[in-house]
């Protein structure tokens, strides 16, 4: 294909079986949330349909760029849509750390009485207007109402697995950026090596993550805990969803590498799982300063 032509894609119908993948699996954790039995099954079924789309699709697409179908033009519409996609990410987390945000400033003060607000009652005894205070003291009217509410006796330690994480985050970012240098100078082993580093520090993230969860959970840190459990769980556990999903884009990268996909040239592949990878360690900074430290 020459470089004055627009290529146009042929019609597929993997968008349609990504659609019924993501309804269906949106449908199943809705009522899994609401205690049905045949949530978690139907959940499982809208996976491995995602999971059959991403397969066949990509691989369309893998298939039709080795095979010289794309030129200038089509490059430039994938950056243009991996751009797009991760500012969509951006917003994605941008939601969760309003709301944060707004827990933490304007709720949980104006609880207190902060801005004349002279309508709210001594919530219980001994309530302070805190963050640390509202994830660990509960009033004992919650229970006797008999909602479940789970008070955790201590928080997570900010310099212990976390601030761990974070490093290995950084030294991921690090290792993929020379993977990247390696691949613009042609070196295949240097390529293969950094790669490697960087899927195993990844990997590494998630198992002490999964630690933490076991920690924080047994010591009474749950969604159950209120505000603070709720977005401590939904901020990091979607975090933690995001580095399994570059983890395993990283795997399949390295596999188009040892295949000789890529050249010093042409390897946006190769460089738009770069930008994501690269975005969820910005996101983990983020979480790793306003959910474990301040």
């Amino acid at each position: 294909m020459s470089a004055q032509e627009y290529y146009i894609p042929n019609g597929t119908y993997w968008p349609i079986v990504g659609s019924v993948g993501v309804s269906t699996l949106f449908v199943g954790f809705a009522n899994q949330m609401h205690g049905a039995s045949w949530g978690g099954s139907v959940m499982a079924i809208g996976f491995a349909i995602l999971v059959f789309m991403m397969f066949g699709w990509f691989g369309q697409v893998v298939n039709e760029s080795v095979n010289g179908n794309y030129n200038n033009q089509v490059d430039r519409s994938f950056r243009w849509g991996m751009s797009w996609f991760i500012f969509s990410e951006v917003m994605f987390f941008a939601a969760f750390f309003g709301a944060l945000f707004y827990a933490r400033q304007l709720s949980v003060p104006w609880l207190g009485g902060a801005d004349n607000n002279l309508f709210t009652p001594e919530l219980w005894n001994g309530f302070s207007a805190t963050w640390q205070q509202v994830a660990m003291n509960t009033p004992a009217a919650i229970s006797q109402a008999g909602m479940e509410y789970s008070v955790p006796v201590k928080l997570v330690d900010t310099w212990g697995l976390p601030a761990l994480n974070t490093l290995l985050l950084l030294l991921s970012g690090v290792t993929l950026t020379f993977a990247h240098h390696a691949l613009r100078e042609g070196k295949r082993n240097q390529i293969v090596g950094w790669l490697v580093a960087t899927i195993v520090l990844g990997v590494l993230f998630l198992g002490f993550q999964i630690a933490e969860y076991g920690h924080a959970y047994h010591d009474g840190l749950k969604l159950t805990s209120g505000i603070y459990g709720s977005t401590f769980y939904m901020l990091t556990g979607f975090h933690g969803f995001h580095v399994t999903v570059g983890a395993i884009m990283l795997t399949v990268i390295l596999y188009r590498v040892q295949k000789g996909h890529f050249s010093a040239d042409s390897h946006f592949g190769f460089e738009g799982v770069a930008w994501y990878w690269h975005f969820v360690d910005v996101v983990w900074l983020g979480l790793f300063v306003f959910v474990y430290w301040v």
